[in-house]
């Protein structure tokens, strides 16, 4: 007997894309059934993230038109990450294997073949990872190569070029709901479950339609939350680069002192610029930095739920509607 897929994708105002994105999922899953690579159980999950415009309306109309589609609504929109977090540990419980990927088909979803057989082939996790960057311009390959490099450099053990696009297996979905942490950094923390994964190139493809929800400001603060929620070194280069302002305190205090043996400065002029080197900067980096980190753990320490789900549209639903219909 073929393992249970669930495909699970995040959505925020993508009523443009989801009628198109539901029909290539539903020709790619029914392929994977025909070929007995996965159970007829094999379900397409679309998480409403507190959307604006028509996408539950759209994802309520599938469901009822097809039973293979389903759907789980959170209260309010919690962010991408969140959304994604709570469709996997939604559906854990009803699949041996889940695949997260975006709903406006940048994912190359013929890479889902490899992963089914890679997961069969005893890994827990596969990633999906991007063999090129064609489709990006100069600016936009530039930062977000960037921000992988950045990000392995800061300690975060991310997969070059993946982002959210993978596999996992309802036993690397029970490590990832041991992680209790509130700001979670998917990309970085699944590498920490720790089981056996491999990789799927693909080359990612042009949105379909409707707009980036990631303009420049958000991948910013992206990075920044992936570092300071993975990573405590922004803290250890604060000591670095106190070593080295006070540095160059020193260097410009012999400049100074040598400027007023010369006369040629003014009275209080070395005792000034070396204190702005030395500590002003300095403290508003040192603070700012260190504020951030305090920050997330007065967030931790609340326990806020990341996620809250207001409906879930599953087999029970269709059961129950077919039910009505008959009667």
């Amino acid at each position: 007997m073929m393992d249970t897929l669930y495909l699970v994708i995040p959505c925020y105002n993508e009523e443009e894309v989801l009628p198109e994105t539901s029909k290539q999922l539903l020709a790619k899953m029914q392929s994977l059934m025909a070929a007995e690579k996965v159970s007829e159980k094999s379900r397409i999950v679309f998480v409403n993230d507190g959307s604006k415009d028509r996408t539950w309306e759209i994802i309520q109309a599938l469901h009822q038109e097809n039973p293979i589609y389903q759907g789980v609504c959170l209260s309010r929109n919690r962010g991408h990450q969140n959304a994604l977090l709570g469709g996997l540990m939604t559906v854990k419980n009803h699949c041996d294997m889940a695949i997260s990927l975006d709903a406006d088909l940048q994912d190359d979803i013929d890479a889902i073949d490899e992963m089914v057989d890679k997961y069969y082939a005893g890994n827990d996790v596969v990633y999906g990872v991007r063999n090129a960057r064609k489709t990006d311009t100069f600016f936009k390959k530039f930062t977000a190569e960037g921000f992988y490099k950045v990000m392995k450099m800061m300690g975060a053990d991310v997969v070059f070029n993946h982002a959210d696009y993978r596999l996992m297996s309802r036993r690397a979905l029970d490590g990832l709901e041991s992680f209790k942490e509130v700001n979670m950094f998917l990309r970085g923390v699944v590498p920490m479950i720790g089981y056996k994964s491999d990789k799927v190139y693909y080359a990612r493809k042009e949105r379909f339609a409707g707009t980036s929800k990631y303009p420049l400001k958000k991948m910013l603060s992206f990075a920044w939350e992936g570092i300071t929620s993975l990573s405590t070194k922004p803290i250890a280069l604060i000591t670095r680069l106190g070593t080295l302002i006070f540095l160059v305190s020193i260097i410009m205090l012999i400049y100074s002192f040598v400027r007023h043996c010369m006369g040629a400065t003014i009275t209080g002029w070395t005792s000034l610029i070396v204190s702005i080197w030395a500590i002003g900067g300095l403290q508003l980096l040192a603070i700012g930095v260190i504020g951030q980190y305090i920050g997330k753990v007065y967030l931790e320490t609340k326990e806020r739920p990341k996620f809250i789900i207001e409906t879930y549209l599953s087999d029970e639903d269709a059961d129950a509607d077919k039910d009505k219909t008959q009667k």
